[in-house]
């Protein structure tokens, strides 16, 4: 246990920039996990608007000093990788307008 008065302030704040900051590490595991669960469901709008929601919220965990730097760019690098490559492969699905006109010709 701390004797000083300043020693006694320091686990006083650190306790609770503790339960901040885990805060603030659950809510950016839980936006990735939404992103992550849009693009196995398949649903690209889902998925596009999650990452949205997700990457204000990685790079927030930067500045506060949750994550590093090259962390949350990988992260966020990977998680629009994902959705991208869900988007061409829904567009690679769906038969396009100029193949339709080709065939009706």
């Amino acid at each position: 246990m701390a004797h000083h008065r300043s020693a006694k302030k320091r686990i006083r704040q650190t306790a609770k920039r503790t339960v901040i900051n885990r805060a603030r590490t659950s809510r950016i595991r839980t936006s990735i996990k939404k992103v992550e669960q849009a693009v196995a469901g398949g649903d690209h709008e889902a998925a596009v608007q999650a990452l949205r929601a997700a990457e204000p919220e990685i790079r927030r965990g930067v500045r506060k000093g949750v994550l590093k730097l090259n962390t949350a760019s990988r992260r966020i690098s990977r998680l629009s990788r994902k959705v991208n490559r869900l988007g061409t492969a829904a567009t690679a699905e769906t038969p396009g307008t100029a193949e339709s006109a080709l065939t009706s010709g």
